[in-house]
């Protein structure tokens, strides 16, 4: 270690009481970005962060409007002759219900068996904090960053990023730079350090189906009209063969087919599937026929029913044919998919498979393109070398199936490269009620994003272009 990294060490230890308050602060705002009643809630987390961004040193720092929940932006410009690196993260989290299945209340985080518990403490305040941590820890013991650095904080991302992509249209020089770090994603299956280089698209859906303008008396009525939950019910059948094929004509058509060398690269991870099955509690796993558990996560397209409602839900028994049924479908796309087109191909199978007796409607809801990061990139071999030296072991290189939009935007509409640099834990469970980050990820990534930055200063600006 060296003398510079000692001090860093110590700044970071001599702080750790205070950065935990300050992480359990952040988690407290109830920063739900697709809910309307939580949009002050979202202003608050803007706040918070651009607050904390003015007190570590920081520059031109501001909340900035979009026509929906607001941006974060600050910078530190100061390092001549080296690269300038955009950092994006976001604010805003999920939902939390169900309520009921949390062990304590979502926004009140807790400490426990080394994890820190509380909405948002992984996906993605907990990685926006630690960006925040390594550079206040990093300017409070050198006065100065190596590298140039602008962050820009979202607050749509759980939401579909509605009003980003305009936003960085209109300001393409305010963030222009080398190339784009988001710490969006997380390690590999038993807490291996990972990079990812792939992320998979999404189209997002709603299917409407519609029959009388009130319930129906299923005594009287039934058999003489069309049950819209029925008609659903036909609908979301048709749309995947039993081995979980997706039967929309033309969906696989722009499917970049995994080589020899992507399918070699899945089978080397050290993945154990009887393992992961038994983590999720399920009593098989199923997919896509001809094609291995990762492949299929991370480099095969897909088609799930995300929600679905209509008619009596109560308890005890109420006998009607409901008068809507209605479901929410996202399709996960991979490289070459667009998720306009997509989401066409979607919306004309459903309609013509449709039953009729019924008024079928399908709205987009959002989309995002696929992304993917090449392994030998300078800047992907740079965060390989600040994780080895801190976590101790060369990271894996994975593909996700999840969605990141920004990263296609940051490269169609400002030309960057994205490195994916995550540190969040594969059990964290995102999304989920009871989400978790470890706390030896977190405080350690801190001290990897310091040292990323260090070793990013040795290279040449402009190393993406």
């Amino acid at each position: 270690m060296t003398a510079t990294a000692d001090v860093l060490e110590e700044y970071l230890e001599s702080t750790a009481d205070r950065r935990m308050a300050s992480y359990e602060a952040f988690l407290r705002i109830p920063s739900v970005s697709a809910l309307p009643e939580h949009a002050p809630d979202c202003r608050r987390a803007a706040e918070f962060l651009a607050d904390d961004l003015r007190a570590i040193g920081l520059e031109h720092v501001e909340v900035l409007e979009t026509g929906g929940h607001p941006l974060v932006y600050g910078d530190w410009l100061h390092a001549e002759g080296a690269p300038t690196v955009l950092v994006y993260g976001h604010y805003d989290v999920q939902p939390p219900d169900p309520l009921d299945e949390w062990e304590l209340a979502p926004f009140e985080p807790l400490v426990r068996d080394g994890r820190m518990l509380a909405r948002g403490a992984a996906d993605d305040k907990g990685q926006v904090h630690m960006h925040v941590r390594a550079a206040e820890a990093v300017l409070a013991t050198r006065g100065r960053l190596p590298i140039n650095l602008r962050y820009l904080f979202e607050g749509e991302e759980e939401s579909t990023s509605t009003n980003l992509d305009r936003w960085l249209e209109q300001n393409k020089a305010r963030v222009a730079a080398d190339f784009a770090v988001i710490s969006d994603t997380g390690f590999f299956e038993g807490n291996l350090p990972a990079i990812t280089l792939g992320l998979r698209g999404i189209t997002y859906l709603q299917v409407d189906v519609i029959g009388s303008s009130i319930d129906l008396h299923s005594g009287m009525y039934g058999g003489t009209v069309q049950n819209p939950a029925n008609a659903l019910a036909t609908i979301i059948a048709a749309l995947k063969d039993p081995d979980g094929r997706i039967l929309v004509p033309g969906f696989y058509d722009d499917v970049v087919p995994l080589s020899d060398a992507d399918r070699a690269a899945f089978a080397a991870l050290p993945f154990d599937e009887e393992a992961y099955r038994a983590s999720l509690g399920v009593p098989a796993l199923v997919g896509e026929p001809g094609y291995a558990v990762l492949e299929r996560r991370g480099g095969r397209p897909t088609l799930d029913v995300n929600g679905i409602w209509g008619g009596f839900q109560g308890e005890g028994a109420k006998t009607i044919i409901p008068g809507s049924a209605h479901a929410k479908i996202s399709c996960r796309l991979v490289v070459d998919q667009d998720p306009d087109r997509t989401y066409e191909l979607v919306r004309a199978h459903i309609l013509r498979v449709a039953p009729a007796g019924v008024r079928v409607e399908v709205h987009e809801l959002g989309g995002g393109q696929p992304s993917l990061t090449p392994m030998d990139h300078p800047a992907t071999q740079a965060a390989a070398r600040a994780i080895e030296a801190t976590f101790g072991q060369a990271p894996l290189f994975i593909r996700e199936g999840g969605s990141i939009p920004v990263c296609a935007s940051f490269t169609s509409i400002l030309g960057l490269q994205v490195v994916l640099l995550g540190f969040t834990n594969p059990d964290d469970k995102a999304h989920a009620p009871n989400e978790s980050m470890v706390l030896a990820n977190y405080e350690t990534g801190i001290r990897t994003i310091a040292r990323y930055w260090e070793e990013l200063a040795n290279l040449p600006s402009s190393p993406a272009r």
